[in-house]
């Protein structure tokens, strides 16, 4: 072994028992007993990468991105490989929540992902275009699986309207985790992964309203949701997108929505009269006229638009009991 190289040795047997009853610890959310045999472990094996690596982890779960980005610099400063090590995707989600953009594209670059020379005012890196996946709000608590654009490799912008028990809103940026727990599957095959959110990175100012509609057919809903769409912000037929399901279900391979006809979901625990695809059935029928919908937009705006939707079709349109949620 070599002092101040990068060679790699056994760690010792205290180095190993410190670690596994630290992880113990942090699997029962005890962070600061977990910190001190952490830090004892790096003082047992400075030179082993895993040493600062754990204890970058540990910073990422108590959100302390100082620590965070501190530690994982020097995980990555002892690495016996120069690309694709989880050391540098720490580092990355570390530097993304200081907003520390050369760090963090120094880090997704070292990762080896593609980072475009394209930069924002801020100075973050722009163009990553790494599509749609979906992320999971509050997983520690009510989570709620939703879909977003991946704005880089740990940021996501939501895009479905958060139900409220969440706290989160529609155009929110989220830190997420860089390993997903489950996908979610569409009709066509394709399959995208479900991110566990960290916390939230940016705020929106969009509030989030609940109203009751009564819409005669799947067209006058679709009829709202682009009318929002339109003027900038959006609407969720919260009846037809919500599904209630456990936590073995949500976090491995799921479709995204509930098929076609008559087929009956098997993970879907939602009841009749409750939100989700399988409560709002009713007997011989797949539609119910009356909708639960979430819609994100500002105060001066929601009943006008709401209005207008229902002046294109006043047959077959009609809302009622609008509140603000979140």
């Amino acid at each position: 072994m070599r002092i101040f190289g990068k060679g790699r040795h056994r760690p010792s047997a205290s180095w190993r028992q410190a670690t596994d009853r630290a992880f113990t610890l942090i699997g029962d959310g005890r962070y600061e007993d977990a910190g001190a045999l952490l830090t004892r472990a790096a003082d047992l094996e400075p030179w082993l990468s895993e040493s600062w690596f754990n204890l970058a982890l540990l910073h990422k779960f108590r959100h302390d991105w100082e620590q965070a980005r501190a530690a994982g610099l020097r995980a990555v400063a002892l690495l016996d490989r120069s690309q694709g090590a989880p050391d540098w995707w720490n580092v990355g989600i570390a530097a993304t929540a200081l907003q520390d953009w050369p760090l963090a594209r120094r880090a997704w670059q070292a990762y080896g992902l593609k980072v475009p020379g394209g930069v924002a005012a801020s100075g973050e890196p722009t163009g990553m275009d790494l599509g749609s996946a979906a992320v999971r709000l509050s997983p520690e608590g009510e989570a709620e699986v939703v879909w977003g654009r991946r704005l880089d490799p740990a940021r996501i912008e939501v895009l479905s309207i958060p139900l409220p028990s969440s706290g989160r809103r529609w155009g929110e940026a989220v830190l997420h985790d860089g390993v997903p727990h489950g996908e979610r599957t569409t009709g066509a095959g394709d399959s995208y992964p479900v991110f566990d959110e960290i916390e939230l990175w940016a705020p929106s100012p969009v509030p989030t309203w609940v109203v009751l509609l009564e819409a005669a057919t799947e067209d006058d809903r679709d009829a709202l949701e682009k009318l929002a769409a339109d003027a900038g912000f959006a609407a969720e037929d919260w009846s037809s997108s919500v599904r209630l399901l456990c936590r073995m279900c949500s976090e491995s391979r799921m479709p995204s929505d509930e098929g076609d006809g008559e087929h009956l979901d098997p993970h879907d625990h939602s009841e009749p009269g409750h939100p989700g695809p399988l409560g709002h059935r009713s007997p011989g029928a797949l539609w119910v006229p009356e909708r639960e919908c979430g819609i994100a937009a500002p105060a001066a705006l929601v009943r006008g638009l709401l209005d207008g939707w229902v002046a294109d079709s006043p047959d077959s349109r009609d809302w009622r009991d609008l509140e603000e949620v979140c």
